[in-house]
């Protein structure tokens, strides 16, 4: 039978300010030297597909997700 797990408390990280042209291979590719992604989705126009200017990134832990918060607070995100 399949098993599920709950993400750990404070793994999931808000991102925000993100330029239009960052899309989800970019955001994990921001955050992936910091930890161990599991995932990274930039949120979507449901009309237009075009970026909401904000995502999230799931770490694999909570520490992981603190020292990429630490790392890149304040920073730009290229996009492609």
């Amino acid at each position: 039978p399949a098993t599920f797990r709950m993400p750990e408390s404070g793994s999931n990280l808000f991102v925000a300010g993100l330029a239009s042209t960052v899309d989800d291979e970019a955001l994990r590719g921001a955050f992936a030297p910091h930890g161990r992604v599991v995932s990274a989705k930039v949120m979507l126009h449901v009309d237009t597909a075009a970026s909401r200017g904000f995502g999230f990134v799931l770490f694999a832990t909570a520490a992981e997700a603190e020292c990429a918060r630490e790392a890149l607070e304040g920073t730009a995100i290229a996009g492609h």
